[in-house]
């Protein structure tokens, strides 16, 4: 069995390829030319860049190298299809033709179905990272003050229908009223546009999976960078989804949010407060 690895952007596919380093495996990588960090390269023996539209050429690579499981890891952004640059090859157009939505989850189901069509299996993005993964509770030393918890309960219900709806997995709260939707922008973005609104008082940041995760993409993801956000954007308390959200660089990440005093609590959707 050989594994292949579709690289989006961000840190995700770094430490996937080193997370199968240390199991043992190889993978053969497709870097996406729009989003990938080209430090991948002399990571990875085996790599091809591909444009993001360009599926045939993705698929072709991975049956070169006898790939039969394929990880997607890293965000490649949806709206890159609304691009030029990224003009789709036949084989994409075509799978576009046949989409009745655009979203998240109508575009990467519909490239997991032409891979499979291949005899190629998109498998768990997570396998390699099981350790990375938030466990239930708070992360943090400090846990969530009385008002930090009130935006975080009324944000978990909100969030939670954003994401059945596949709009997006991040909303922006204080004292329990939303500030910002996240939508193609990212988390990111979405938090600063929040900060922009508010002129610089804290906020209440809830990033969830969608009810039925797939985990095999679109996987929630916090790291360095998310906590680089949260401080120069004034959030004093974060909550994320437990056992379906990503940690990256974990000691780090968790580090700098204890050095700022911002509270990160894991919770399981289906524990979702009483909305009265």
């Amino acid at each position: 069995m050989r594994y292949g690895l579709i690289a989006g952007n961000g840190r995700f596919p770094f430490l996937v390829l080193d997370g199968a380093r240390m199991a043992g495996v190889e993978l053969a990588v497709a870097a996406i030319r729009e989003e990938t960090d080209p430090a991948i390269e002399p990571l990875a023996p085996t790599l091809e860049w591909v444009g993001v539209g360009q599926l045939n050429r993705l698929i072709r690579f991975f049956q070169r190298h006898g790939v039969t499981q394929v990880i997607m890891a890293g965000q490649v952004r949806h709206v890159q299809i609304f691009r030029l640059s990224a003009l789709p090859d036949l084989r994409m157009a075509r799978m576009l033709a046949r989409l009745k939505r655009r979203n998240t989850d109508a575009l990467i189901g519909a490239v997991a179905e032409e891979l499979a069509g291949e005899g190629i299996e998109l498998v768990d993005s997570t396998l390699f990272l099981q350790p990375l993964l938030a466990r239930q509770g708070v992360l943090t030393r400090r846990s969530p003050n009385r008002e930090e918890q009130a935006d975080l309960d009324y944000g978990l219900h909100v969030a939670l229908e954003l994401a059945r709806l596949d709009l997006g997995q991040t909303i922006v709260v204080k004292q329990q009223a939303v500030v910002a939707l996240e939508a193609m922008e990212g988390t990111d973005a979405t938090i600063r546009r929040a900060a922009e609104l508010v002129h610089g008082r804290p906020l209440r940041v809830v990033k969830v999976a969608k009810p039925n995760q797939d985990m095999r993409f679109d996987v929630p993801v916090i790291g360095p960078r998310t906590i680089e956000t949260l401080v120069a954007c004034h959030v004093t308390a974060l909550s994320v989804t437990a056992d379906r959200t990503l940690i990256l660089d974990r000691e780090e990440t968790l580090a700098a949010a204890n050095q700022q005093r911002i509270a990160i609590i894991a919770r399981p959707a289906e524990q979702a407060p009483s909305s009265s």
